[in-house]
């Protein structure tokens, strides 16, 4: 909703809210998106707010405090009281409230904790201490596990009790006594199975689980890979603690892709968006930029070494943006394949050589053809043949080194455990730069005598 709707129903939301008729401000507001609420609240006085607030239910509370910052949040528990915190902090996913728990110290987290139910908030607690970026910091405690001694009947009184709060009821998942995994019961299992079958004669065994130090990553590549709603999480010792469902590694991706355009794009992974300050991008920005600066000084010392060169063939400085740019612009297409790749794909010896066999020959076809294009374009200009041959050998040869380099640098940070993302868009063009110059220049000395 756009926030001229939402300034016209203003005087009809302050009215309800002084006539404190709860009824009449959820009408009003029931299609009210998360950020048309924060807008509203945003409009209205501290005695109006706290109105605001009351009005509210659990799950519209819950995405409000969601979308705001950090400290935005703490301040609406304070005004929220100590029962419809509970409430909120209850109904909030587990990676969320512990995303909002892991600044705070040991006495605000008691303090925000102690209405909650102990089962959830110890649940929480326990997530914080694992490491950022595993399963065990973004998987859930809202699913259902059956004992091993119910039967199918049994199981399905349990879920009828469950289900409501459950993030997913696609799989149950059977436990011995010391809550270790023993199997998986699907949902459609379940229906036809015989009502006095234990759940132990329909149950799937073994079951694909993950440690709770398992990298996120690879968490949402298994997902993927075996097509699956939810995984299982357990310790060291097979004892399920919880499970990772679809829905959080596609938030994964997304946060993960993310993070990898800010690093290709050489801001070092940090965010920049419309509400940074100047000086704040400028600092995240320049680190990088001095670092291509000085290796951007490499291009000009290769081209003031081919000074006589160019003095004798002055239509070779037209085509020298071109040769550059066009050498960076393919490097940088093959590195966002193979980062984007590395996400969802586990290197072996057999996937990299196919990797750099389709790249050359992608590098091959988009230089032949751009190469031969330029070639006529040089030759029809200046009526030289041996110009239009250097121009397009040149930029021929150059589309294969940038294409490769785009792909096999990657592969080597990927190799030496370091984010081939950092291998970043303006770092590839830079060294592309360098290479193309080198080839340009070196084909046209050889063949200056003959144009």
């Amino acid at each position: 909703m756009n926030s001229r709707t939402i300034e016209r129903r203003m005087p009809v939301i302050k009215e309800s809210l002084k006539a404190k008729t709860s009824n009449d401000f959820q009408r009003i507001i029931h299609e009210f998106l998360p950020t048309d609420l924060a807008y509203v609240h945003s409009r209205l006085s501290d005695t109006e707010q706290f109105l605001f607030l009351q009005f509210l239910n659990v799950e519209q509370l819950t995405d409000l405090i969601l979308i705001m910052d950090h400290d935005k949040q703490i301040d609406l528990f304070h005004k929220l009281g100590k029962e419809k915190t509970a409430l909120v902090l209850d109904w909030m996913n587990n990676e969320d409230l512990a995303v909002l728990l892991q600044d705070l110290s040991i006495q605000q987290k008691t303090e925000l904790l102690e209405g909650m139910r102990e089962e959830e908030s110890q649940f929480v607690l326990n997530m914080i201490e694992y490491p950022s970026e595993t399963a065990g910091r973004i998987m859930t405690n809202r699913y259902v596990w059956i004992p091993q001694h119910y039967t199918v009947s049994e199981v399905v009184e349990k879920l009828k009790s469950y289900a409501s709060i459950s993030e997913t009821i696609n799989y149950l998942y059977v436990i011995d006594e010391d809550r270790k995994l023993l199997g998986v019961v699907s949902y459609r299992g379940l229906i036809l199975a015989e009502p006095d079958q234990y759940i132990v004669e329909i149950m799937h065994s073994p079951v694909l689980s993950v440690p709770v130090d398992t990298d996120q990553e690879e968490v949402a590549f298994l997902i993927q890979k075996y097509n699956m709603v939810a995984i299982p999480v357990v310790e060291k010792d097979e004892r399920l603690v919880g499970i990772v469902t679809v829905d959080e590694v596609l938030d994964i991706i997304v946060k993960e892709a993310d993070e990898d355009f800010r690093k290709m794009n050489a801001t070092g992974g940090k965010t920049i968006n419309f509400n940074t300050k100047a000086t704040v991008a400028a600092y995240r920005r320049l680190p990088w930029l001095i670092l291509l600066l000085f290796i951007g000084l490499i291009s000009g010392t290769i081209i003031s070494r081919f000074e006589e060169t160019l003095a004798q063939v002055v239509a070779l400085a037209f085509f020298m943006p071109m040769i550059a740019g066009m050498t960076g612009n393919t490097g940088t297409q093959s590195l966002a394949v193979i980062v984007r790749g590395l996400t969802t794909k586990q290197l072996t010896r057999s996937v990299v050589l196919r990797l750099l066999a389709r790249e050359l020959k992608v590098g091959l076809m988009i230089g032949i053809i751009c190469g031969v294009l330029i070639a006529l374009i040089a030759y029809l200009w200046q009526g030289n043949m041996y110009l239009g041959f250097v121009v397009g050998s040149s930029l021929i040869a150059t589309l294969i080194v940038g294409t490769m380099a785009g792909t096999i640098i990657p592969l080597i940070l990927y190799k030496f455990k370091v984010d081939p993302a950092v291998a970043s868009g303006p770092l590839i063009t830079t060294i592309n730069d360098i290479l193309s110059l080198v080839i340009y220049f070196g084909i046209a000395t050889m063949f200056l005598s003959y144009m």
